[in-house]
């Protein structure tokens, strides 16, 4: 009998929604093509007590894919719905987990080419992202630190990413065209091996909504994990809308400062909590309305945001 030198990896799929009927039929119908060249073991959709027809439409999937449903029983956050979802799967049949936005669709081949990224200490592999009209979407990381925080607060994330390394946010397209490590990446699309979750355990359920990819990923760094970027797979991203929803930008800007204090001592603390508040600030005053909830949620910790029920 002969066997199978390279037999193909085995991914499962976690998709987490919440009220995503209206991009959740195009993300499992894209899983097929997606997960050409990997056995596709199971499909677990975590949804965070959707009132729409979410947990119809994945339930509706069961035909073509080994799709089953989790319900969370509440809007728990996306790192309580990620562990809820990998609860479900056992571990010891798969060698890597996506974890994977509603929004998102796969490109085909895109699954496989992850999956062979995840060689040695490289543990979680990330996509290039695109937007529906196929422009690139960044989301690569850099390291945050106080400078950077200072320069996106003076000339902006995006013209501060193109600047040597200046800014957080990678914006330079060049940078998007060639495979290497980073430090972490947006969390839209993400293959973790499954040696990674062993080791590093489940995603912070503490920040509900945003900056858990960037602890996840980090706290892999300093399990000796590295991410890699892989533009040979692409995904399609719609994206959400924390750009124009003043409570979820605020959300957003909290949680990256809570996860800055967790891991620097006070006065770099302090610093970067300065260079944030300032950055948004400056754009409250221009007129941006995200910007004016972000800073209040800043300094006034009676407007942060502490459930997403409803």
């Amino acid at each position: 009998m002969s066997h199978d030198p390279c037999p193909e990896p085995r991914v499962a799929v976690v998709i987490v929604t919440y009220n995503s009927a209206d991009v959740l039929g195009g993300c499992l119908a894209s899983l097929p093509d997606g997960a050409a060249g990997v056995r596709l073991a199971a499909v677990v959709v975590a949804d965070n007590a959707s009132a729409d027809d979410s947990v119809k439409i994945a339930a509706g999937a069961a035909g073509a894919l080994p799709v089953r449903v989790v319900q969370v029983g509440r809007n728990a956050g996306y790192a309580a719905a990620v562990n809820a979802g990998v609860a479900a799967l056992d571990l010891d049949d798969l060698d890597a987990v996506l974890v994977l936005n509603p929004d998102c669709r796969l490109r085909p081949g895109c699954l496989a080419r992850l999956a062979a990224a995840l060689r040695g200490r490289v543990g979680i592999a990330v996509p290039k992202l695109v937007n529906p009209d196929g422009s690139l979407q960044p989301s690569l990381r850099r390291m945050p630190t106080v400078g950077r925080a200072f320069a996106e607060a003076v000339i902006g994330g995006n013209l501060a990413g193109r600047i040597a390394g200046l800014g957080e946010l990678v914006t330079d397209p060049r940078e998007y065209e060639r495979p290497g490590p980073a430090v972490w990446a947006t969390g839209a699309a993400m293959l973790v091996s499954t040696r990674v979750i062993r080791d590093i355990g489940d995603w912070d359920e503490s920040f509900l909504l945003y900056s858990e990819e960037t602890e996840y990923a980090l706290r892999a760094a300093d399990h000796g994990w590295t991410l890699w970027y892989e533009p040979a797979a692409v995904v399609e991203h719609i994206g959400g809308d924390s750009g124009v929803n003043p409570r979820l930008a605020s959300l957003l800007v909290v949680n990256k400062v809570r996860l800055y204090r967790r891991r620097h001592g006070r006065v770099a603390s302090a610093a970067y909590f300065l260079a944030v508040a300032l950055g948004e600030a400056l754009r409250a005053l221009a007129g941006r309305r995200t910007s004016r909830a972000s800073f209040a949620a800043l300094v006034l910790p009676s407007r942060r945001v502490r459930s997403l029920a409803g």
